[in-house]
């Protein structure tokens, strides 16, 4: 069965709101940044994805990941066949996106990697936005179950503001510090 969901968002400071598609949701001061910010969300399997998608994509993690952290990585790792992609789109430019990993692929728990978001977006609220729609979209797509991540150690706190606690020690991957969270169900 193939899943595909947009959802349209208008986000007015001067209300200090997220309106989504006519339902409101307020924000917290500290996302705060910009008059207006439009997303359209999408969520799809893989082989769902345009080929336009795909690049954009690609094209975002490979700037986020190896060019501006300077980690020569290979991104490509055959695990997005078997995942959902999210993105948040601002008009034609992917403003963020998620890759959500069912359980036994990753980790034996459901998870969500490749958090990023452009940098033309970045201390605007979207990766919070992202992080709360990847969240929603794991329970809608999984089920009400523990997901555990492989956060970046400077991004600990972010990621602690949506229920995720560490859980080990900080290891490397690819020259970075990272430490596995888990968020219970």
């Amino acid at each position: 069965m193939t899943l595909i969901y947009d959802f349209a968002y208008t986000y007015n400071s001067q209300f200090n709101a997220l309106y989504i598609i006519g339902n409101y949701l307020p924000l917290k001061q500290q996302y705060m940044a910009h008059n207006l910010i439009n997303y359209i969300q999408r969520c799809k399997a893989f082989y769902d994805l345009t080929n336009i998608e795909l690049y954009a994509i690609l094209r975002l993690r490979n700037e986020v990941f190896v060019v501006e952290q300077n980690c020569a990585f290979q991104d490509a790792d055959n695990k997005d066949q078997k995942c959902y992609h999210l993105m948040l789109w601002q008009d034609s430019m992917l403003a963020a996106y998620a890759r959500l990993v069912p359980a036994g692929l990753s980790y034996k728990e459901v998870s969500i990697g490749r958090i990023i978001t452009s940098a033309a977006v970045r201390r605007t609220g979207t990766g919070a936005i992202l992080m709360q729609h990847a969240l929603e979209e794991s329970q809608r797509l999984f089920g009400n179950t523990p997901i555990r991540i492989g956060a970046q150690v400077y991004a600990q706190p972010f990621y602690a503001k949506f229920g995720f606690n560490a859980d080990g020690d900080v290891y490397d991957e690819d020259g970075i510090p990272h430490i596995e969270m888990v968020r219970t169900a």
